[in-house]
């Protein structure tokens, strides 16, 4: 069984689909439809932009969907159908990118709705005011003590469970800062502040989760062509009110993606492919399941291997 990944936001880069968009028609036309849903040329700022611009985060979730969309469309034109999968799943705006890949939201709602939600959680929190910290070589349920003691009456949670040795706190910024010296102390190989623009993840982005909610309360949300793994439940959903309450929740949620991945592989999943930028998800999901099949889809190279491979068996 096979499940398709789609990435978030830290994987972008300028220059990310282009390759594909110069190969193949039905990927350059992802890039037009999101420009014309956003009103700009957003494929502009991907190809040819500063990577400060594409970085902030209204751009980088509109972009890395475009980018995942694309090469979704490649497959598609060689033949590999999303129904070629078991599964869908996404980090954090990923899932997203993974219900338009599935057919559950269309192109130009997804880059709409992401827009909405980059500038939401960005004006959620002053600039300041919140940060995000990685955390290594401690396992969940330790992070998670880690920020309960941090906290001191502030928000400090664990934002993302991302594989058994990296997670990573959301909160306010002197919390994060004390979460990062305790967690030293209590063994972490490494504890830093990330480069984010909001602390996303966590009860402060509750502003953002409100508009979202009004925001996704306009938009037509089918049921997926296959299930989405959803991050705040790691299991299985199809049912579009489920989904359109998931995606609300998701804001000041977790990401499971550990527990996501660990349930795939028990529901018979063997095999991965991440759709679109980078590498991240491929990495993290070799360090929880080792015996995972995985590859890459995100250059023309990438899919004429994927297409071999899945008609292959």
């Amino acid at each position: 069984m096979k499940a398709f990944v789609f990435p978030g936001q830290g994987a972008q880069a300028i220059g990310m689909g282009h390759a594909l968009a110069q190969e193949f028609p039905a990927a350059k036309a992802v890039f037009d439809e999101v420009d014309e849903a956003l009103g700009e040329k957003l494929s502009a700022l991907i190809w040819e932009g500063e990577i400060d611009a594409l970085t902030l985060t209204q751009n980088a979730q509109p972009a890395l969907m475009a980018t995942s969309l694309a090469a979704m469309r490649a497959l598609e034109a060689e033949g590999v159908s999303i129904t070629d999968a078991d599964f869908v799943a996404g980090h954090s705006l990923g899932e997203y990118s993974a219900l338009a890949a599935a057919g559950a939201i269309s192109v130009a709602d997804t880059a709409r709705l992401l827009r909405i939600r980059g500038s939401a959680m960005q004006e959620a929190v002053p600039v300041g005011v919140g940060a995000m910290a990685a955390l290594l070589g401690l396992d969940f349920e330790t992070a998670q003590a880690v920020a309960k003691e941090a906290a001191q009456g502030e928000i400090c949670q664990a934002a993302n469970d991302n594989d058994p040795a990296q997670v990573v706190v959301s909160g306010h910024k002197a919390a994060v800062e004390r979460a990062i010296d305790i967690a030293k102390a209590k063994g972490a190989k490494r504890a830093l502040l990330l480069p984010v623009s909001a602390p996303f993840h966590c009860a402060l982005m509750a502003p953002a989760g409100e508009v979202m909610a009004a925001a996704l309360d306009d938009v037509e949300i089918s049921a997926p062509a296959v299930p989405l793994v959803a991050n705040v439940r790691a299991d299985a959903v199809s049912d579009p009110a489920t989904i359109r309450a998931l995606l609300v929740e998701q804001v000041t949620g977790s990401v499971r993606w550990r527990e996501s991945v660990a349930w795939m592989a028990g529901n018979g999943v063997t095999q991965t492919y991440e759709i679109g930028a980078g590498k991240a998800l491929t990495g993290m999901i070799r360090r929880i399941h080792k015996e995972m099949a995985t590859a890459t889809v995100g250059l023309p190279a990438d899919v004429s291997a994927a297409v071999v491979q899945i008609k292959e068996g």
